[in-house]
């Protein structure tokens, strides 16, 4: 007689209703029109948004800050307390790139530790921080001043696929995130490339290890972004990143109307309005077509995506910049030039500022005809090892290029480098800056918030 075991599956975690969070106006718009819908377009939707039951609603960070003050003439602050005015329900997330703030360079600890500050006074209760390297110690000053000031902090992992990250170095981030007192882990699939194997297999080996939340995010540019939310859910993830459906899908991600109707049944039901999402649905799609002008032209799969790895948020930008320079059917080959650079750099994964910094390689290269004629200050700064640790061995020809023969990469933590800065913004802003926002907006991005303050 024969007693056959019940096979282990990853739905054997307890099932409970799942939580969906918004991220129409951070990502979503990132992915798909380039960043540029203006604050008294996102204004009017609000009140219905904040009745949705949403775990919270992503709006600041990645690249809001730097369009809305080179672009839209808008001050990022004005923007967050007016969400904070109408949304009293819903929490306020932001994406935080760790040392580097919402900038592209390494800034000073105190600036950090000042703009953490001054992002929880305006109305930001949840800080999701990262690493674009997956260098936990460039998060370390940002988590600590986001515990200091009461409010939660949150571990973002950067999944990437290459011969050097393994689930065994994820496991590890997600233990050195929770020594860091973060309330949640975030397993980020920033380009849409992870299958529902690898995504089950990275959750069920986090959460074996580490006993705090999971929440993931996809963006559906591969094609496999709904099952991967399924398999996200079976293995034990309670919080997942959706769009209403007229914001969704190509490079950005999955539809919430979807995932939520698809779990009905399971013990996974979220409680959220369908109704309310139709009509909040409704005007992003009016939104859609008013901005459609930097709408991205990569709408449907991209399974070349498995090869590029360029995330979401960074094709509707690069693609834009393609067009400015009258170079778009290029497109192809700065895609082919990227998978080179990327393993040239030694395979850092493509989220901010490293998206930008092997794209913006990858497109110097084939623009030039010669790889590697001009390398980027910031190209130049990660190879010396200014950015943090790379997960891989740099291309030694490039490296002797940079620091010559004999030189040698920085292996210290970034931050520790970079003398305070804020006392001396302070000074170099005098004149310009009527508030501490003001300074930091000029600490950040000095160049173009000269103009805005003065306009401002």
């Amino acid at each position: 007689m024969f007693f056959w075991k019940k096979k282990e599956t990853a739905e054997a975690t307890e099932k409970k209703p799942i939580k969906i969070s918004s991220v129409e106006w951070r990502d979503g718009q990132q992915s798909l029109l380039a960043t540029r819908i203006k604050t008294e377009d996102m204004l009017p939707i609000l009140p219905q948004m904040d009745r949705m039951g949403y775990s919270c609603m992503e709006m600041w960070g990645g690249a809001t800050f730097d369009v809305m003050i080179r672009y839209l003439g808008e001050d990022p602050w004005d923007r967050v307390r007016a969400f904070k005015r109408l949304c009293p329900n819903t929490p306020l997330r932001m994406l935080l790139r760790g040392q580097n703030l919402i900038g592209y360079v390494q800034y000073p600890d105190d600036i950090v530790e000042k703009f953490v500050e001054l992002a929880a006074k305006a109305g930001i209760d949840i800080f999701l921080v990262f690493d674009g390297l997956n260098d936990i110690r460039n998060t370390e000053t940002a988590i600590k001043a986001v515990l200091k000031n009461g409010k939660k902090a949150e571990g973002n992992i950067c999944y990437t696929i290459s011969p050097v990250h393994t689930v065994e170095k994820y496991v590890q981030m997600a233990k050195d995130f929770q020594a860091l007192g973060v309330s949640a882990i975030h397993v980020e699939d920033m380009a849409g490339m992870m299958t529902p194997k690898q995504v089950t297999d990275v959750i069920t080996a986090i959460r074996k290890e580490v006993p705090l939340p999971i929440h993931f995010h996809a963006h559906s540019t591969g094609g496999m972004a709904d099952l991967c939310y399924w398999e996200a859910i079976r293995a034990g993830a309670c919080v997942v990143d959706c769009d209403v459906s007229s914001l969704a899908l190509g490079p950005s991600h999955p539809p919430l109307e979807s995932i939520v109707t698809a779990l009905q049944g399971t013990g996974y039901e979220p409680a959220i309005d369908m109704d309310l999402a139709m009509e909040i649905n409704r005007y992003f799609a009016g939104l859609r077509e008013k901005y459609k002008v930097f709408a991205s032209k990569r709408t449907g799969v991209d399974i070349g995506v498995l090869r590029h790895q360029i995330p979401g948020g960074m094709l509707s930008n690069l693609e834009n910049q393609l067009r400015q320079m009258n170079a778009y059917d290029r497109l192809p080959e700065v895609f082919e030039e990227v998978h080179r650079v990327h393993k040239d750099f030694g395979y850092p994964p493509l989220a901010t500022p490293f998206a930008q910094m092997v794209g913006s390689q990858a497109t110097f290269n084939v623009l030039m005809g010669a790889r590697y004629k001009v390398l980027s200050k910031e190209s130049r700064d990660y190879i010396k090892g200014l950015y943090g640790r790379p997960p891989g061995q740099i291309n030694p020809a490039l490296q002797e290029k940079v620091l010559g023969k004999d030189g040698a990469m920085n292996t210290q933590r970034p931050g520790a480098l970079i003398p305070p800065g804020w006392e001396r913004m302070v000074q170099k802003a005098r004149g310009l800056a009527r508030t501490e926002e003001d300074v930091m907006t000029y600490a950040l991005f000095p160049e173009i918030a000269r103009e805005f303050l003065k306009k401002k």
